[in-house]
């Protein structure tokens, strides 16, 4: 009679490997977006920084400190960020779809071993 109220153990893992992807789905998506909040920061800087003329002096900030930089340098620094933001974006994008693939696979295991007791 015990047992019939106990989860089988392969269930158990199963389920527990869920809340696994499911924990790692999350933080994929969070690093996501804070990469795409930080690329769409990048854009405003790019779009300023055009309305100024090419031999313009401008300020980066370096921790708590800002440095006088040339515009030509930050424009360089900043696209080569986005670039790799851009790149690192894409790679997130494909671990979430193949987070989200195996979360729908193990859920419709699950469910059919639910059905099956």
């Amino acid at each position: 009679m015990g047992e019939d109220n106990t989860v089988p153990s392969q269930l158990q893992e199963q389920l527990q490997r869920l809340q696994q992807l499911q924990q790692t789905l999350q933080a994929v998506v969070t690093q996501r977006q804070q990469l795409e909040l930080e690329n769409a920061e990048i854009d405003r800087a790019l779009s300023e920084l055009e309305k100024l003329p090419e031999d313009s002096t401008v300020y980066k900030s370096i921790g708590s400190i800002l440095v006088k930089t040339s515009k030509t340098k930050v424009v360089t620094d900043l696209q080569e960020r986005k670039t790799l933001y851009a790149t690192r974006v894409t790679i997130l994008q494909r671990q979430q779809t193949r987070a989200d693939e195996r979360i729908k696979e193990l859920q419709q295991s699950i469910q059919a071993r639910l059905r099956s007791t």
